[in-house]
């Protein structure tokens, strides 16, 4: 579930899963690996994405936080 809310949250912020991977200095491959919940996010990386997206960590727990942030991204 953390995955998949994180991938919500960085597909409706426009930002691409590149420049997510180079700021936790690792590949492309290996952020895929993460984005698709084949290796598990741990929560140093959690923190960083969680910068880079601009979001509090916690969202990533909860559908509904992801989800209000991605309504309020749209009412912009």
């Amino acid at each position: 579930m953390i995955h998949e809310n994180v991938e919500k949250v960085r597909k409706a912020k426009g930002i691409s899963k590149t420049f997510i991977a180079n700021k936790l200095n690792m590949s492309l491959q290996g952020y895929i690996h993460i984005s698709s919940g084949e290796v598990r996010l741990d929560v140093e990386r959690l923190k960083i994405i969680s910068d880079v997206l601009g979001v509090n960590p916690g969202v990533f727990f909860d559908n509904k936080l992801t989800e209000s942030v991605i309504k309020r991204l749209e009412e912009r």
